[in-house]
């Protein structure tokens, strides 16, 4: 059972391994929500996330004879690196199983650690299996990422800091895959504090813990294809769905679309990389009507590779307008492609691209199509160039963005 003396204990010595973490208030998110909101930056963490608490600990608890026999785990990277760094710790070996899409820098960072690292399957239900297997083979000491009440307890020390730094929070959102860290949270929020609103919130394409609490017990989705990878997880833990039945005030659900836009906001109001799975509680913010309330937002990890980040930027510019491309037709005559750019120009606009096609008509004199990528400052500011292109007598065709 979760107890709050484990908590405390927990508490305590996840501090040999753990950054510390103060809340961040965020000015425009709490803009955005008429309210107070303050950021767990859990991705600044000396492994990129949360997940060093429930391992350390953890592994703690093991007798010597347990280490000794070596430790092995699944992860999708962020229980993965927290394990290899609490192993090396502890001076024992750690193999990793981890599903082969997983992101490089989770690989490379995990075998920095001096684990052995495993890519097997497409999701982390797959790479938890051969795990198991390979446990039972070689005699190793499998820990559970999220199954497993004293690494759930583990990660409830986030729940410890962010009521001793914020005793009057209201509500605490957390991201969910499969369940362990809201289960700490969750629960010694509630120990502390039963007044706290403690917020799950998942991907919408891996809902697991929405599944099994609609059918009162852990269900296995058919797949878990979310961009948030850390929470792709088609079956909740079985140990944490009773917590999370008895603590947990709602679960909201969130559009892969909705983590690309919080990814940007991220980037360019607090100057943090949080990864997709990191940012489900803030984008489930607007879900919620906060007014006059206190609520931590915990963002659970920042491992992510730069080529993801690239992508996810150019996404975002785009779904918000900020970048768009439009076709335009015109003759094939000097000056053509001088005067659209200027009317792009005078109206604050900026070309990043062009493609001039000369053979889209076997009309040339009529019909030469000019694509134009080129940034704006939002959607008001791009049907404003969009206007001035047709007031020139062109007819302006919006077609998709592609930067490369």
């Amino acid at each position: 059972m979760l107890t709050l003396e484990k908590f405390e204990e927990a508490s305590e010595v996840v501090k040999q391994v753990t950054t510390p973490t103060k809340l961040v208030y965020s000015e425009y998110l709490s803009a955005q929500t008429g309210a107070r909101i303050y950021l767990k930056p859990e991705n600044m963490q000396h492994t990129g996330a949360y997940k060093l608490r429930g391992a350390y600990y953890k592994i703690s608890t093991l007798s010597e004879e347990d280490r000794n026999k070596g430790l092995i785990t699944a992860s999708a990277g962020n229980h993965a690196q927290g394990v290899a760094y609490a192993a090396k710790r502890y001076g024992c070996k750690a193999t990793i199983v981890m599903p082969t899409g997983t992101p490089l820098i989770k690989v490379n960072r995990t075998k920095s650690y001096g684990a052995e690292v495993i890519l097997h399957g497409d999701v982390y239900d797959d790479a938890c299996a051969y795990a198991y297997k390979l446990a039972e083979e070689h005699g190793y000491t499998f820990v559970h990422p999220f199954d497993d009440l004293d690494v759930a307890t583990g990660q409830g020390s986030i729940a410890m800091e962010i009521i001793q730094e914020l005793p009057t929070v209201d509500y605490i959102l957390v991201p969910i895959g499969g369940g362990g860290l809201i289960t700490g949270i969750s629960t010694l929020s509630k120990m502390l504090n039963p007044k706290i609103k403690v917020i799950g919130v998942e991907p919408r394409e891996a809902a697991s813990m929405t599944a099994a609490l609609k059918a009162g017990e852990v269900v296995e989705l058919p797949s878990a294809n979310t961009i948030a990878d850390g929470t792709a997880v088609k079956a909740v833990g079985k140990q944490n769905l009773p917590y999370v039945q008895k603590y947990v005030d709602q679960i909201l659900l969130v559009d892969d679309d909705e983590l690309v836009g919080a990814f940007l906001d991220m980037v360019e109001n607090h100057k943090m990389i949080v990864e997709n799975s990191g940012l489900l509680s803030v984008a489930a913010l607007k879900q919620l009507d906060l007014k006059g309330k206190k609520a931590v937002c915990v963002l659970s990890g920042g491992n992510m590779d730069v080529i993801t980040m690239s992508s996810i930027v150019q996404h975002g510019l785009i779904q918000r307008d900020r970048i768009f491309s439009v076709a335009v037709l015109l003759p094939d005559k000097p000056g053509e492609l001088v005067r659209v750019a200027s009317i792009i120009a005078n109206e604050k606009g900026n070309v990043i691209k062009l493609e001039h096609n000369q053979f889209v008509s076997t009309n040339r004199n009529a019909a030469v199509e000019l694509r134009i990528t080129m940034e704006a400052f939002g959607t008001e500011h791009k049907h404003k160039i969009l206007n001035a292109l047709k007031e020139a007598g062109y007819e302006p065709k919006k077609v998709g963005a592609k930067l490369y």
